[in-house]
């Protein structure tokens, strides 16, 4: 039995399937112990719509996983995504006491930057220092000991809607388990998908998963932009569905299966059999129809994300080009048309920087998983949600008063 305080489980909770993987923390980083994976059935584009299919779907994932890795899951790192995820760029400046800079005036600096006005119905969930500056000396990324007078911080605020988050909390509470802590997903993926170089000389991570495409933005190291837009891998499911008159459910096989993203990549003599629907007969059809129903919608999700990246003004910063990941991203020729539309170099981003199970996490759809354990393991010692129910005693205060009342 592994040692539960070593245990680090992203939980990434998607709008096709919720994927736990457990992560065991080593001295050189963290290994992969166990991966469980189930259907999605009470999500929307990335939004909670069902808690109790939510709920069902995470113990089946969860459960898997234990079983994989051959211990008991007590807390999760939870993924958070959906339209309803702004990002924002906030700038503070505090003077200095002792002309050093102390843990204190960091501490100080950023609660400054972070005092912009957010509308009451959101939560922000991530606070992310991008550099500082000491008397006009930029791009400072570790400020403490340093002299100067004037102390300036550049951050970037993600903020998300307070039901959408509660309603993550509560789903995976109600499942028996503690949140560690709510995550960006492509802030998830970037940790570990991203190289060091990348995000250094500036790159985009485009994570297509089923129901949302989630953007971010990193140049000189940080984070700079991060916004989630409402399309994804579904939305390609039921443009086939609808094309080929096949069940939804075929129509994912087929995807999965057979799915190219440029229909020249694809021999003209090559068929496919679709399953018809009402108790039909299969068909035989050419596989050229299926990439002509996914190139259009492809290419629709990339002009989106390109226009996305335009209006950020971000556009001539990502030098080291784009990185896709999330299930989508296993889709023959996504690079090849991305980089057409893009016009800058495309990589399929799979995790790396992990030990243990490798080669059954190299792939895209894990990238998110793996991330939330990365980040669980960066980013122990910051925990916020780490104890569930911690207002117990009240509760049961509570409710023998009210039983008191009623018999009085």
């Amino acid at each position: 039995m592994t040692k539960q305080e070593e245990i680090i489980v992203g939980l990434d909770i998607g709008t096709t399937k919720i994927c736990a993987i457990v992560g065991q923390a080593t001295d050189d980083g963290i290994d992969i112990i166990g991966i469980g994976s189930h259907p999605s059935r009470g999500l929307r584009k990335g939004v909670v719509v069902n808690i109790e299919s939510t709920v069902e779907s995470i113990k089946k994932a969860v459960e898997e996983a234990e079983l994989m890795a051959g211990c008991e899951i007590s807390s999760v790192y939870a993924g958070i995504a959906g339209g309803h995820i702004r990002g924002i760029n906030s700038h503070g400046v505090v003077a200095l006491k002792d002309k050093e800079v102390r843990q204190i005036d960091v501490d100080r600096v950023i609660h400054a930057a972070q005092a912009v006005a957010i509308p009451l119905d959101r939560e922000v969930i991530h606070v992310i220092p991008q550099e500082f500056v000491l008397d006009d000396q930029d791009g400072i990324h570790d400020p403490v000991g340093m002299s100067g007078i004037r102390f300036e911080a550049r951050i970037h605020i993600v903020t998300a809607a307070v039901t959408s988050a509660q309603n993550i909390i509560k789903s995976v509470n109600r499942a028996g388990l503690n949140v560690d802590d709510i995550v960006l997903e492509q802030l998830a993926s970037s940790e570990s998908s991203l190289t060091r170089e990348e995000k250094d000389l500036g790159v985009a991570i485009i994570d297509i998963g089923g129901g949302t495409t989630d953007l971010a933005i990193f140049s000189q190291g940080s984070i700079v932009h991060t916004s989630v837009l409402s399309l994804g891998g579904n939305h390609l499911t039921n443009d086939i569905a609808v094309g080929l008159r096949t069940p939804a459910v075929e129509a994912e096989k087929i995807k999965r299966k057979y799915g190219c993203s440029i229909p020249t990549m694809v021999q003209k003599e090559e068929t496919i059999e679709v399953p018809s629907v009402g108790g039909r007969g299969e068909r035989l059809l050419s596989r050229q129809i299926l990439a002509e129903i996914i190139e259009p919608r492809m290419e629709e999700i990339f002009s989106l994300v390109r226009q996305e990246i335009t209006k950020s003004g971000y556009e001539d910063l990502i030098a080291s080009g784009v990185v896709l990941t999330g299930g989508t991203a296993n889709l023959q020729g996504i690079s090849e048309l991305a980089e057409q539309i893009f016009n800058l170099p495309v990589r399929v981003g799979t995790p790396h920087g992990v030990g243990g199970l490798v080669e059954v996490v190299q792939n895209p759809m894990y990238a998110t998983g793996v991330g939330l354990a990365l980040y669980g393991c960066h980013n122990q010692s910051e925990k916020k949600f780490r104890v569930r129910d911690t207002n117990i005693y009240f509760k049961v205060k509570e409710r023998m008063r009210e039983w008191l009342n009623d018999i009085f």
